[in-house]
């Protein structure tokens, strides 16, 4: 949200690109279909019209293969109403990209829509059409003016519609079904949400306008005006009321992609979406978990509730908490069949700080995203658009370029331990499961063990010999009849904290009152330097699996382990060791980090460092198994064997 204000307050009409070479082909690799979204490596530049030739060339000189179009229809009441001019661009520039092989995205607003110089015209979206504001419970409009958020000029008028304003909404549509016609590639939607994030509107769980109101009744049978209690999660109608907003916007997802493909079937639809795992997105009604089953991709702006946003300033804490969000929208984003959709961040790495270089910060980003499987978007300070360093971009981007495969194939569990992401529990007690889902992460990273993030999407799928549920609260029956099963299988189930399961006392089911996941994340708060993982010894003796790929490193070393669909065995290192927010961006090489597994026969082995060359690797034999002794791990790296 931030980057495509920042980029609007420098009065750019945007375009951003994303291209990938030659015009990528889809593929398929084991029955699962992988398109040029898997591969994007993006970047942003403003178009005034006339220049779209200009934009592509720039775009290839530093590998990025996708352009997104921002010129903002949606967004901006002028051309809500009069498209025409803007259509015409979109036009233009999908051409220029197609021509040179690559891809375009065209950026629209969600529900925010800024008239300029609203104090001097009598065409305003709010003078023109009051009743399509969204309101809180007293009444009050979400309109606001200059300096209310950095990107609102003095003079504008912006607004927040109602998703449930008919007239709106059919407008709206049309509109994404005229840009999707131009032949864009896709349409990026940013900032769907309920307006509860300005200040003075956090706490209103907006919207109480005349068309939501209606629209909630007729679905629940319940006023909203009367009968919830506004913020407490034990009232059963306000719960209705948190699962209505998030459902309301995961409908209008929907329709904007079926919309668009009605008449463009290649088109993909990705919104951007700033929260996350957190209970942010419970509160604007953005639920990245319930988004990504109706969209091709989103782009994540990733905050992670508490903790700095900015690559430059980040403690090893915030390094490991963003890792465990990034692995949570990888595992959001796979379904059924092996389907495994695109996750895109786009984070900030750096924004004048004088103690820390730029380049630093910008590698170290790079590589974090990498790691866990997501597509870098390079931008400075707050905004999409240019680059803190664009010589140090052209380097990531080539070496992302040369090792994609290696990054992007779909991967697959091994011998996983599961931990169970539960929507409703995260949805009505945050806090608490956060917490524990966390830490329980952490510290399986910091263990080097196998992990797999289980989702309802994904459970009956899961095929590891434990699941762990962190303080799960909230459990369907269809959950729960899955759980006996799992149990009744001879499987291993571990409750930490809140015990929802309903499973009956055996040895299959192993129970902590007193949540692991919860007591390691207040170590890691308190002195993540001397939080030990030993200290939740009794939980990890707890657990089977995991022992197809055995690690030996320290704890400032993240990892994941995994199969991809070339069938090779990969072990991806993020190392966050002597980072310093604000001091200090330089790692402290690890050394000595060793990997083995079960293989009878030799096999090869190889390493690749993070900016670096692939080197080959030759194990030791050790009886049954394969050691391999890695080189020093500096920013991080990847390991694969192929048998």
């Amino acid at each position: 949200m931030k980057s495509r204000f920042a980029f609007l307050s420098l009065l750019t009409v945007s375009l951003c690109a994303f291209m990938l070479p030659a015009q990528k082909p889809s593929s398929e690799k084991d029955g699962i279909v992988q398109d040029w979204t898997n591969y994007v490596r993006i970047g942003a530049y403003g178009l005034k019209g006339g220049d779209a030739a200009r934009i592509v060339r720039r775009a290839q000189e530093s590998d990025v293969f996708g352009i997104e179009v921002d010129n903002d229809i949606e967004g901006r009441y002028e051309s809500f109403v009069h498209p025409e001019e803007k259509l015409k661009a979109i036009r233009d520039v999908a051409e220029a990209a197609h021509k040179a092989g690559n891809f375009a995205f065209v950026y629209i607003a969600g529900t925010e829509c800024i008239t300029a110089n609203a104090d001097s015209t009598p065409h305003t979206l709010a003078k023109e059409h009051p009743d399509w504001l969204q309101r809180d419970i007293t009444g009050r409009p979400a309109m606001f003016g200059g300096g209310t958020a950095f990107w609102i000029r003095k003079g504008d008028e912006d607004v927040w519609v109602s998703p449930y304003a008919p007239e709106w909404r059919k407008i709206y549509m049309e509109r994404v079904r005229q840009i999707a016609v131009t032949g864009i590639d896709g349409i990026y939607v940013d900032i769907p949400y309920w307006m509860t994030h300005f200040e003075g509107w956090e706490d209103t769980w907006a919207s109480f306008d005349d068309y939501t109101v209606p629209e909630f009744k007729r679905q629940t049978g319940l006023d909203a005006k009367h009968d919830l209690k506004l913020g407490d999660f034990s009232d059963p109608a306000f719960r209705k009321w948190v699962e209505f907003r998030i459902q309301t916007f995961t409908d209008f997802m929907h329709e904007i992609d079926q919309t668009a493909k009605s008449v463009n079937p290649k088109i993909k639809t990705v919104p951007e979406i700033y929260p996350g795992i957190e209970e942010e997105a419970v509160r604007v009604g953005a639920d990245v978990y319930s988004l990504y089953a109706v969209v091709d991709a989103i782009a994540h702006e990733y905050e992670f509730g508490e903790g700095d946003h900015m690559a430059s300033s980040r403690t090893p804490l915030d390094w490991f908490r963003y890792q465990v969000g990034m692995h949570s929208f990888r595992a959001f984003a796979q379904g059924p069949a092996g389907q495994d959709k695109a996750t895109w961040i786009l984070n900030y790495s750096w924004d004048g700080d004088k103690k820390v270089d730029a380049r630093e910060a910008m590698m170290n980003l790079a590589m974090s995203e990498v790691m866990a499987g997501a597509n870098f978007w390079d931008a400075p300070g707050h905004s999409m658009a240019g680059s803190n360093d664009l010589a140090t971009r052209k380097r990531i981007f080539e070496w992302i370029k040369a090792h994609e495969k290696t990054f992007y194939l779909p991967r697959s569990p091994i011998d996983p331990i599961g931990v169970y992401f539960s929507p409703q529990t995260r949805n009505f007690y945050a806090k608490d499961f956060i917490a524990s889902y966390r830490g329980i992460l952490i510290l399986l990273m910091q263990r080097h063990l196998e992990f797999q993030i289980v989702t309802p999407r994904t459970l009956a799928e899961f095929h590891g010999q434990t699941l762990v549920l962190p303080d799960v609260r909230v459990l369907g029956e269809d959950e729960m009849n899955w759980l006996r099963n799992f149990a009744a299988a001879g499987k291993r189930i571990v409750v930490t904290g809140t015990d929802a399961s309903g499973l009956t006392d055996s040895g299959s089911v192993v129970r902590f009152a007193n949540c692991p996941g919860k007591a390691y994340n207040a170590a890691l708060e308190k002195d993540f330097a001397a939080a030990a993982p030993e200290s939740q010894k009794q939980f990890l003796d707890s657990l089977r699996g995991s022992g197809a790929v055995r690690i030996t490193a320290g704890p400032h070393i993240a990892t994941s382990i995994t199969r991809t669909t070339d069938h090779h065995i990969n072990v991806f290192f993020a190392n966050f060791a002597g980072l310093q927010g604000g001091v200090n961006p330089i790692q402290t090489p690890q050394s000595g980090v060793e990997v083995s597994m079960a293989s009878e026969s030799e096999g090869k082995g190889f390493f690749l460092p993070f900016l670096g060359e692939v080197q080959p690797l030759k194990g030791v034999r050790e009886g049954k198994n394969l050691m391999f002794h890695l080189p020093p791990i500096e920013k991080g790296a990847v390991f694969w064997y192929e048998p």
